[in-house]
């Protein structure tokens, strides 16, 4: 057997750290190992100190979301607010428990479902437009970051010139305000009158139930600062609002919902607020609805009627609650449709 000299300790110093990591003796003796196991040993050791040396390094976990995508000449920029958990068990009506559980599982996901809240930066080259605000802080910890993602994104809260709210639920327009004063100081606020004359009338406000209390409230507060500046205009159904940006009326959801056509040089992109909640579910069977719906049978037929559209034309559509960041195309699927998320590109 051949002779091993080991010194007393072996170390190394960190440039980061500046600590000097050693080993005793007992620790790196070599002795009774056969030449062979030599080298695996010491690759061991060395493996060892270099994860000791890097393994303090922190976990940063979430991070701002945005995601861009031209449609012909206009910048569109997915935002992610964060998500939100949906007790699609408890909220989804027109499914079997047995049938909703095959369909979450299909889609490698479980109840309550971690749900997407996603709002749409619109540069038409001419004007900025946010579509939907997200959930300010008015939900938990994991939604309310729309403003880290829009500064990621490039932009500041100040060079918005318009907000199109797709409805007034607190996860699309509670974003608007902060502490009583408006988060985008210089732009005017865009809904549908329908939805403003329902949800700021303090008589449908007293016969709601609790739970809707709560989202009459949260519109009102919201809202008040652009009311009380005149930065709130409401529109009337379809119509074009800026060149290339148009409202398509899609009511059901709540009195005076709507979604945003994005239209340039024969492409076109519909964004849609609450058409659409769980995509595992409501994609192959779009005749289920949710607890939240105003007129459900009129939900279930504006989201027929829209999807037929979009797949027809082999358009992109996207969703606030589609998996972030929302954006894809629709496919006939027997009597339901197939979602196919957008191929990740650059945008040129």
């Amino acid at each position: 057997m051949h002779a091993c000299r080991v010194p007393e300790s072996v170390g190394f110093n960190d440039p980061l750290r500046k600590t000097t990591m050693s080993t005793s003796v007992r620790q790196i003796r070599a002795c009774s190992l056969t030449p062979l196991l030599r080298p695996l040993a010491a690759a061991a050791m060395i493996f060892a100190m270099a994860q000791a040396a890097h393994a303090e390094a922190p976990m940063l976990k979430n991070q701002p979301g945005f995601y861009r995508t031209m449609v012909g000449d206009i910048e569109v920029t997915a935002l992610s607010d964060g998500t939100n958990h949906l007790p699609a068990g408890k909220l989804l009506k027109g499914i079997s428990k047995e049938d909703l559980d095959k369909r979450l599982q299909a889609a490698f996901v479980t109840d309550p479902v971690e749900t997407s809240v996603n709002a749409f930066l619109v540069n038409t080259g001419k004007k900025l437009i946010l579509i939907d605000t997200g959930a300010g802080g008015v939900l938990d910890a994991d939604s309310g970051h729309l403003l880290t993602s829009l500064k990621a994104a490039g932009y500041r809260p100040d060079q918005v010139d318009e907000v199109y709210l797709t409805h007034l639920h607190p996860d699309h327009e509670a974003g608007l305000m902060h502490k009583g004063k408006r988060v985008f100081p210089k732009a005017t606020v865009r809904a549908d009158k329908k939805d403003a004359d329902y949800w700021l009338n303090p008589a449908n406000k007293a016969k709601a139930s609790a739970i809707n209390q709560e989202f009459f409230e949260v519109a009102e507060k919201s809202l008040k600062p652009y009311i009380a500046a005149g930065k709130f205009r409401p529109f009337d159904g379809d119509g074009e609002l800026q060149p290339g940006v148009s409202s398509v009326a899609n009511y059901g959801h709540t009195p005076g919902h709507n979604a945003y056509l994005v239209s340039s040089k024969g492409q076109r992109l519909l964004i849609v607020g609450d058409m659409i909640h769980v995509a595992a579910v409501q994609f192959p069977q779009p005749d289920v609805t949710i607890g939240f719906d105003t007129d459900e049978h009129e939900a279930m037929g504006d989201r027929r009627k829209a999807f037929d559209a979009v797949a027809d034309a082999q358009e992109l559509i996207a969703g606030a609650h589609l998996s972030f960041p929302g954006i894809g195309h629709i496919v006939k699927d027997g009597s339901g449709y197939r979602w196919v998320p957008i191929n990740y590109a650059l945008a040129r």
